[in-house]
C-alpha cells in the first residue's frame, strides 16, 4: 500500500483559481497522500472532458456566451436575490447542470437559494471549521481519485462507524453540503458529476430510529431540486434487511428520475462493478486501487484552509424573503 502519511502544501494561484474563487484566497491548499494528492481541482477541462461537455451539455463557445448573457438578463429581474452576477465562472456552475438553458439555470439558482433560506438553521455559519465533529467521526469520505467516467466519489458510512451519541444526522447533512459546495467549484465535476456510495454495513435497529420523515423529505428535496451537481448514481452497499425501514421513509418523496438512480448492491461487488470500475475502488469494495485510507481529519485540514471561500459563498442568497 502507499504511504498514508499526509503533508499539506500550497499551490501558487493560477488564472483558473483566481477566476473560480469568490473570496480573496491567494493559495489553494493540497494534501499529499503517498502517490495521491487530495485537493479541490480547479484546472481547465481536459480535451476528453470538453468533448463530454459538448455532447451531453451542449457546451460550445457560442452557446456558453449566449446562455451566460441571457442568464444575467434573467437574474437582473430577481431583485431580491443577492448574487455575483459579474462572475461568469460562478454562473457556469448552474449553467452546466442545466445544459446551458438559461431559464432552467435561473430556476435552479432560485431553488438553490430558496432551500438555503427554508433550512437556514442548517446553513447559518456553515464553515468547515465550525463542523469539525462530522469530519473527525470519519464517516464522510471523498476519494482523491475519480471513477472511470471522471465523476467524484463520495462515500458515506452510516453503519457500524456511526456513533449516534456523538454525531447527528443534521451534522451528516452539513458535512455533505460542505463537500458538494466544494465539488461545485470543480469544472470537471460540473461536467461529469458525482456518485455516492452509501455503505450501510452494520446498520442497527436503534440507528434506524434516528431517521425521520422530515429528515428524509429535506434530503430528497436537496438532491432532487436544489443541488447544482449532477448526481449520477447513488449506490447502496452492505445494507442489512432492516435498511428497508429507512428507505421506506424516503420513497414517498422520490420522483422517478432520482429513484431510478438509486441502486442496491448488498454485498454483490460484481453488481457494483457494473457501474464503477474496480480500478477506481478500494479493496473493501472489491477494487484494485492502491490507495491509503482517506481520513476525515485530512479533508478537514484541507477544507478549513478554504473557510474564507465558504464565507464568501454564504454571503449570497435571498435578501428578505423566498418567492412563492
Amino acid at each position: 500500500m502507499s504511504d498514508s502519511r499526509a503533508k499539506i502544501i500550497y499551490l501558487p494561484p493560477t488564472a483558473a483559481f483566481k477566476a473560480t474563487m469568490l473570496s480573496d484566497m491567494q493559495e489553494m491548499p493540497t494534501i499529499e497522500l503517498g502517490s495521491h494528492t487530495l485537493m479541490i481541482e480547479l484546472d481547465e477541462l481536459k480535451p476528453e472532458v470538453q468533448e463530454i461537455a459538448r455532447k451531453e451539455l451542449r457546451e460550445t463557445p457560442d452557446i456558453v456566451k449566449q446562455s451566460t448573457k441571457e442568464l444575467i438578463d434573467l437574474l437582473k429581474e430577481e431583485t431580491d436575490l443577492y448574487i455575483p452576477l459579474e462572475n461568469e465562472v460562478w454562473l457556469r456552475r448552474f449553467l452546466r447542470p442545466t445544459k446551458f438553458y438559461p431559464e432552467s439555470a435561473r430556476d435552479l439558482i432560485k431553488r438553490y437559494y430558496a432551500f438555503k433560506t427554508k433550512h437556514h438553521k442548517m446553513y447559518d455559519a456553515l464553515l468547515p471549521s465550525n463542523e469539525r465533529n462530522i469530519f473527525m467521526q470519519n464517516i464522510l469520505i471523498v476519494q482523491p481519485n475519480r471513477d472511470q467516467l471522471g465523476r467524484r466519489m463520495l462515500i458515506i458510512e452510516l453503519g457500524k462507524k456511526w456513533k449516534t451519541d456523538q454525531v447527528t444526522l443534521d451534522e451528516v447533512f452539513k458535512g455533505c453540503v460542505l463537500f458538494l459546495e466544494a465539488a461545485m467549484l470543480e469544472p470537471e465535476t460540473q461536467v461529469c458529476g458525482a456518485v455516492v456510495i452509501f455503505d450501510m454495513d452494520g446498520l442497527s435497529l436503534s440507528q434506524t430510529t434516528k431517521f425521520t420523515p422530515a429528515f428524509a423529505a429535506r434530503i430528497v428535496e436537496w438532491l432532487q431540486d436544489s443541488v447544482p451537481v449532477r448526481i449520477k448514481n447513488i449506490h447502496v452497499v452492505n445494507q442489512p434487511y432492516i435498511f428497508k425501514i429507512v428507505f421506506a421513509l424516503f420513497k414517498p418523496f422520490l420522483r422517478e428520475k432520482l429513484r431510478s438512480r438509486i441502486i442496491f448492491h448488498g454485498t454483490d461487488r460484481k453488481s457494483l462493478h457494473k457501474y464503477i470500475d474496480p480500478q477506481c475502488l478500494a479493496e473493501c469494495y472489491g477494487g484494485t486501487l492502491d490507495l491509503p485510507r482517506i481520513d476525515g481529519h485530512q479533508w478537514l485540514e484541507l477544507l478549513e484552509k478554504c473557510d474564507d471561500e465558504f464565507r464568501a459563498i454564504n454571503q449570497y442568497g435571498y435578501k428578505k424573503r423566498v418567492p412563492k
